[in-house]
C-alpha cells in the first residue's frame, strides 16, 4: 500500500507519469510527483516551515504546494513565475522586483534547469534571501558528469529532449551544482534525508532518493552531525 504524505491518499499504486513513464509516479489523490512528496515530508521533519511565522518566496510554484503553503496563516506566501498563470507575481527570476533579505525562506525546485542564466538567477535568489534565511534549491543532476553540460546553440527542442533530458531544459548539472551554488555566494548543504529515511519509507510513499541542495546566508561555520554529514544550518531544523 502506498500513502502520500502530502494528501493522506492511500492506493495499492500510483499513476505512471513522465516523458519515459515511471510507475507510481503522480498521487491520483493530488497529482504530487515523487520530488514534491519528497519536500514536503523534509518541511515536515527537518524544518520549521509548518511551525514559524515565516516570509516565504515560492519560485514557479507547484500547483499543490502553492495551495497548501499558501493556507497556512503564519505564513507570508509569495510565488513569482515569469510565465505561469499559478504565479502571484508576474517576474523574471533574474531580475525580481524585491528588495535585498526580503525573505525568510525560498522555495525554488527544478526551475534553474531551465533559465539560459542560471549565474544571475542564482544571485537574484540569494540577494532576497535574509541573513540566517534558507533556500531549497532543486534542479535534476546527472552524477555521472564531474561538470554541468550546456550548450546555448543546441535550441532544437528535439535536441534539447535528447541532449538534456526535456524539451525546455537548457543544461544538465554535474557534481559541480554545488560550486556554482557556491559561486552565486551560498553556503550549500548537501543533505541526505532521503537516503537516511531508507529504501522501506521511501517505497512506501513513492519518493525519490536524491539529495537536497540546501542554500542559505550565514556567517556560522557549518556543524557536522552523525557520520560526519553536514548538519542542517539552524534555520533548517525542525522547529518541533
Amino acid at each position: 500500500m502506498l500513502h502520500c504524505p502530502c494528501c493522506g491518499y492511500s492506493a495499492e499504486a500510483f499513476l505512471p507519469f513522465g516523458v519515459v513513464p515511471r510507475p507510481n509516479a503522480m498521487c491520483p489523490g493530488c497529482r504530487s510527483l515523487e520530488r514534491h512528496r519528497l519536500l514536503w515530508k523534509f518541511f515536515q521533519d527537518e524544518t520549521d516551515l509548518f511551525a514559524a511565522p515565516l516570509r516565504v518566496l515560492h519560485i514557479a510554484p507547484e500547483a499543490r504546494l502553492q495551495r497548501d503553503l499558501s493556507r497556512l496563516a503564519h505564513l507570508d506566501y509569495v510565488s513569482v513565475d515569469l510565465e505561469s498563470p499559478l504565479a502571484m507575481v508576474r517576474a523574471d527570476i533574474t531580475a525580481m522586483p524585491f528588495g535585498d533579505a526580503a525573505f525568510d525562506v525560498i522555495l525554488c525546485s527544478h526551475v534553474l534547469e531551465h533559465v539560459p542564466d542560471d549565474g544571475q538567477a542564482m544571485r537574484e535568489i540569494r540577494r532576497v534571501l535574509r541573513p540566517g534565511g534558507w533556500a531549497l534549491l532543486q534542479s535534476p543532476m546527472d552524477e555521472r558528469l564531474a561538470a554541468t553540460f550546456e550548450d546555448p546553440a543546441i535550441t532544437d527542442p528535439d535536441e534539447r529532449q535528447r541532449r538534456f533530458g526535456q524539451r525546455d531544459h537548457v543544461r544538465v548539472y554535474g557534481r559541480d551544482y554545488a560550486d556554482r551554488l557556491r559561486a552565486a555566494g551560498f553556503d550549500v548543504e548537501v543533505n541526505d534525508y532521503a537516503s537516511r529515511l531508507g529504501a522501506e519509507t521511501r517505497i512506501a510513499h513513492a519518493l525519490m532518493d536524491e539529495a537536497l541542495y540546501l542554500g542559505w546566508a550565514s556567517t556560522e561555520p557549518l556543524r557536522m552531525s552523525h557520520a560526519g554529514h553536514e548538519a542542517p544550518s539552524a534555520a533548517c531544523r525542525a522547529g518541533r
